[in-house]
């Protein structure tokens, strides 16, 4: 368990920031960057929850647990084998599951004819911008192992929560009956 008893610490206050393994690095590190992003995700969740209950709300309290899991990984470099065995990583256990919650989502679902608009319920639109700033931790992600590894299952994980925000984003537009669908070239027209 971790145990705060100070919050602030004056460590960072010259632009520079640790990272589990003890190395300084700037906090605008990629690094960095891609786990302040899946914080700032964690905190969008946060606020779908406010409008959720039951399965879905479960499903969400299971993910925002994830996303400091993925945080925590991220702020974890690779490390010597022996030290590798104890860190937190994201694992592929945890991408597969997603995966059968976004097939079981699905199945209630008819298929897209269109692209959507995010909006709808509070929870949809929530969940769409949760689903944004997920892909945008991704691409950091993809950036940061360009300069020292991350791990694989990380980047899966990533890709596919944002796959499943968007499916739980129709689940909570009525089951897609409340969509806003995109219409190409509809307001052309209008001036």
């Amino acid at each position: 368990m971790v145990k705060l008893t100070k919050i602030y610490t004056r460590g960072g206050d010259g632009g520079d920031t640790s990272l589990v393994d003890g190395s300084r690095v700037r906090k605008y590190n990629a690094r960095i960057d891609a786990y302040g992003t899946v914080d700032e995700a964690n905190a969008v969740i946060g606020l779908v929850r406010l409008h959720t209950s039951g399965t879905l709300d479960d499903m969400l309290a299971r993910i925002q647990n994830d996303l400091f899991d993925l945080g925590a990984d991220l702020a974890t470099p690779e490390l010597d084998p022996d030290a590798e065995k104890n860190a937190l990583r994201i694992t592929d256990d945890q991408v597969a599951r997603l995966e059968r919650e976004i097939d079981a989502l699905n199945t209630d679902l008819s298929p897209l004819q269109s692209f959507i608009l995010p909006g709808g319920t509070a929870a949809s639109a929530h969940l769409h911008l949760a689903r944004t700033v997920v892909r945008r931790a991704e691409r950091l992600m993809v950036l940061a192992a360009e300069d020292t590894p991350v791990n694989g299952a990380a980047i899966r994980y990533a890709n596919r929560l944002s796959d499943h925000l968007f499916v739980l984003s129709r689940i909570t537009n009525d089951h897609g009956a409340g969509d806003i669908l995109w219409k190409p070239g509809a307001t052309r027209g209008d001036s």
